[in-house]
């Protein structure tokens, strides 16, 4: 039983994994997935986290949550009471919040993303990622710098889903 269960997730993320890298950066396919809900909040969270720490870290501090969130779950999976099943699948999640993240650095100088009120950042004060690349004088590194947060992404899920596999079938199964 407990290996069926597995396979139906594996099966799902594996068909999520295979959207977003045949359809990359497509905030229609990314971003308008089941999975951007549950990135959102943590996101959002992560400007008020790290707003005691100044007008730069408040700014980044809403994608490195949103990254931090599964990594750190990735690591309670794996060290408190090891689970590998839980951290291969909680690895996949960073690696897909990483390609959610891609996007929105993409857009760093487009600024056609719609953002959370509806807008696009053209049409309100720009958004997270132009502000980090102008402060950092990276603005016009935006396309690499998300491929390449893309790619570890997917790198990260494509890694979780064998591993999981290999669990799944694995003669036992203890988690």
């Amino acid at each position: 039983m407990i290996r069926a269960g597995r396979l139906v997730l594996l099966l799902l993320l594996a068909r999520w994994t295979w959207l977003f890298l045949v359809w990359p950066m497509r905030e229609d396919v990314i971003g308008g997935s089941f999975l951007h809900l549950i990135d959102l909040p943590f996101h959002e969270a992560g400007h008020i986290l790290f707003s005691p720490f100044g007008d730069f870290l408040t700014t980044l501090g809403g994608s490195l949550t949103q990254v931090l969130v599964p990594i750190v779950c990735w690591i309670a999976f794996t060290t408190s009471q090891p689970n590998p099943f839980g951290a291969a699948v909680t690895c996949w999640w960073a690696g897909q919040s990483l390609l959610d993240v891609a996007i929105y650095i993409n857009d760093a100088r487009a600024l056609q993303l719609t953002l959370l009120g509806g807008h696009t950042g053209a049409e309100v004060e720009g958004h997270d990622w132009e502000r980090i690349l102008q402060m950092t004088g990276l603005t016009m590194h935006d396309h690499q710098i998300a491929w390449t947060a893309h790619t570890i992404g997917a790198l990260l899920m494509i890694g979780a889903l064998v591993w999981g596999t290999i669990l799944t079938f694995r003669n036992e199964v203890n988690h």
